[in-house]
């Protein structure tokens, strides 16, 4: 054990006096009630019970027994232990689709997974893309989760200028990376992609293209495909060879499903820091409440009293 102020361990010499003095202190007045007679005649007599002023030192030295607990503590114990393991930080970007097919019933299952999905996830950064011909990056990165659940209101795509119309993923896919690159965030990378439609600008190789330059950025890509229709084989492969998953979500449940998936198979990171000192109170505090208490019922009668 080793302590942040140890000279304050100086003032302990203040309570061990006081408890010597209460040992050596001698015995008061001695009236005839303070012995027992024994025997015929009074044999004995005289016999003082010097147990009873054994015990009523030791309640009379309880509040020291706190002193002392208290100066310990103010002189900061510590112990070396090993602490609670320091969870990675992972860098999500949600790149959500705004275009005109979005609106309605679409967008409101993607905005309820993805609130329930930032819960789960307390501890990462969020961000925020919203695409449809352009894109648009309605929130940097932040730990604030709070923030990426306010702002899900405002990507409503009925609430998104005209030239939001149409759908590139490619595009909205190259802009979340360069976001992501020059955040310069440490952890992993992820984007999850959330679209209902095919896209204008993938096919003919270029998602490999844009598979290529995620790769080389270290960014995953999982794919959510809402609606009925099945997901475009472009998009799917583009996800697979990050590293990443297509998923198809018809159902408020069957999108939860998704998302709960996603969070298994990206689950949060945890590296152990190694031992540190950490704050020893524990015991001193124990020993402090329980002079506290043996104080407490001394005063209901053993009290040293001067006769």
């Amino acid at each position: 054990m080793t302590f942040t102020h140890p000279w304050v361990l100086l003032v302990l010499a203040i309570p061990v006096l006081l408890g010597w003095m209460i040992v050596v202190r001698e015995a008061g007045l001695v009236l005839p009630s303070d012995h027992e007679p024994s025997g015929a005649g009074g044999a004995g007599r005289g016999a003082s019970h010097s147990w009873i002023r054994g015990v009523l030192a030791v309640f009379e030295a309880a509040p020291l027994v706190v002193l002392a607990a208290a100066i310990v503590m103010l002189a900061g114990p510590q112990v070396m232990k090993q602490p609670r393991r320091e969870r990675l930080l992972t860098n999500i970007q949600i790149c959500m689709d705004v275009s005109g097919s979005m609106t309605g019933r679409n967008y409101e299952l993607a905005s309820s997974a993805i609130e329930d999905f930032t819960h789960a996830r307390e501890g990462d950064a969020f961000g925020l893309t919203l695409f449809g011909t352009e894109q648009i990056r309605w929130l940097p990165l932040t730990k604030d989760l709070q923030a990426v659940r306010n702002a899900m209101p405002f990507a409503d795509p009925s609430n998104q200028p005209s030239h939001m119309g149409g759908t590139r993923i490619g595009a909205a896919l190259r802009f979340c990376r360069g976001n992501m690159e020059a955040e310069g965030a440490e952890g992993d990378r992820m984007i999850i992609l959330v679209s209902d439609g095919f896209s204008a600008d993938l096919g003919g190789g270029q998602e490999d293209e844009v598979a290529g330059e995620l790769e080389e950025s270290g960014i995953v890509v999982y794919y959510i495909h809402i609606g009925e229709s099945e997901a475009p084989t472009e998009t799917t492969e583009l996800a697979r060879r990050t590293g990443g998953e297509s998923f198809r979500a018809s159902d408020d449940q069957s999108i939860k499903a998704v998302f709960r998936h996603i969070d298994r198979m990206k689950p949060a990171k945890y590296a152990s820091v190694g031992t540190v000192p950490m704050d020893h109170f524990g015991p001193f505090a124990l020993a402090a409440l329980a002079a506290l208490g043996l104080h407490g019922l001394g005063l209901l009668g053993m009290r040293y009293t001067p006769w």
